[in-house]
């Protein structure tokens, strides 16, 4: 008995621990989805843009190439926020504390200016998404924060210029909320969908009371749990989840 129970003892000092990332497939209203859910409070959520030597980063593979110099690995990752050709972010910024761009409040072209935008923004132990005004008042102090939009759920209501029979499909993909900032889910969608229907997935499916468009045909998401890692040209923005990388026996 004494024998077994070191031996059970054993294993559980050897088994790796779990990650708090949860990757799945899933169906909603006809439609699918790939969806990541992060424990804000347990793991290591964060942006990145670009390295030491001021190169953007652009690639899963690069970022995670640069992380395991440090003996870490990218658990999760997708691209975080519209940006411009040379990868800079079009809206709020920031990383490590330090900020790179500004918020914008005002209205502009394209969906980032369909307001109201918002602000995903991540702290010790929590990230929320914020509607920009609302942001902009609580001025709370992200370490890292990323702007993008529109709001897809914005405190339990669908965006107000969604509309039901729109026939605007692409593939999309953002992250949502929970009131506590603990939950923090990301999805892209595996076939084009409508603002609204992507808007519901966050709202009605996930249960999140606000929830943030990252990008349309660009998105792309990172998730090993799923045997993905998509490739293509190069992104701005990156949000991913950060863990050490297992060892050998």
């Amino acid at each position: 008995m004494i024998r077994k129970a070191a031996l059970l003892l054993a294993a559980l000092w050897a088994a790796p621990a779990a990650s708090a990332v949860e990757c799945r497939d899933v169906a909603y209203e006809g439609n699918r989805y790939s969806v990541c859910e992060v424990d804000a409070a347990r793991e290591q959520l964060r942006l990145f843009l670009k390295d030491g030597d001021g190169r953007v980063y652009g690639h899963f593979s690069t970022l995670d190439a640069a992380l395991a110099k440090d003996g870490k690995v990218l658990a999760f990752a997708t691209n975080a926020g519209m940006y411009h050709t040379d990868r800079s972010p079009v809206g709020l910024y920031v990383e490590d504390g330090a900020q790179e761009m500004r918020l914008v409040t005002s209205a502009g072209p394209g969906n980032f200016g369909l307001l109201p935008n918002g602000v995903l923004c991540i702290r010790k132990g929590r990230a929320d998404v914020f509607e920009t005004l609302a942001f902009e008042k609580a001025a709370p102090a992200c370490s890292h924060a990323t702007q993008s939009g529109p709001m897809l759920v914005i405190d339990g209501e669908l965006h107000p210029r969604f509309l039901a029979d729109s026939d605007s499909y692409y593939v999309r993909n953002g992250a949502g909320t929970s009131a506590d900032g603990t939950r923090v889910v990301f999805a892209i969608s595996r076939n084009a969908v409508t603002f609204h229907q992507f808007g519901s997935l966050f709202r009605d499916y996930l249960e999140l009371p606000n929830a943030l468009y990252f990008d349309g045909n660009i998105s792309r998401l990172h998730a090993p749990q799923l045997g993905r890692s998509d490739a293509g040209f190069m992104m701005g923005p990156v949000v991913g989840v950060v863990e050490q990388a297992p060892t050998g026996e």
